[in-house]
């Protein structure tokens, strides 16, 4: 019987100068290894925070992870998904040749999400209006 590869979920999130602007990207790994204690998931930066995309796979790689499944925590499909991180992700499976990596698209084009935002926003407005 052929044996599955381990898997892993990589969160993308932009990164910031700011340490703490992580802590809503923290909350997500945490709430899914909570909901989902036999999946690794981790959280990488495209920029200014580390680990940095490469670091991360490789370290889940090295750790036995066959298969990645990338989500990059962006709402838009702007120049750094179109552009940087294809050609990043082409230069990671270079060096991990064994290694499936497979990229969602961004949470923004999830019409679930941007729905509960806009909800979100209503509320946020009906809470503040006489």
């Amino acid at each position: 019987m052929i044996q599955k590869p381990a898997t892993a979920i990589l969160l993308l999130a932009h990164g910031a100068r700011d340490p703490s602007w992580a802590e809503p990207f923290r909350r997500i790994v945490a709430r899914l290894g909570r909901k989902h204690p036999g999946i690794r998931v981790e959280l990488a930066f495209l920029e200014l925070m580390q680990p940095d995309l490469a670091s991360a796979i490789a370290s889940l790689a090295a750790g036995g992870i066959g298969q990645i499944t990338v989500v990059p925590l962006f709402l838009a499909q702007g120049g750094h998904l179109k552009e940087d991180l294809p050609r990043l992700l082409d230069d990671i499976r270079r060096h991990h040749p064994g290694l499936r990596i497979d990229v969602t698209s961004a949470i923004g084009d999830s019409e679930d999400l941007t729905n509960a935002i806009a909800d979100w926003v209503f509320a946020q407005h009906l809470s503040r209006s006489g």
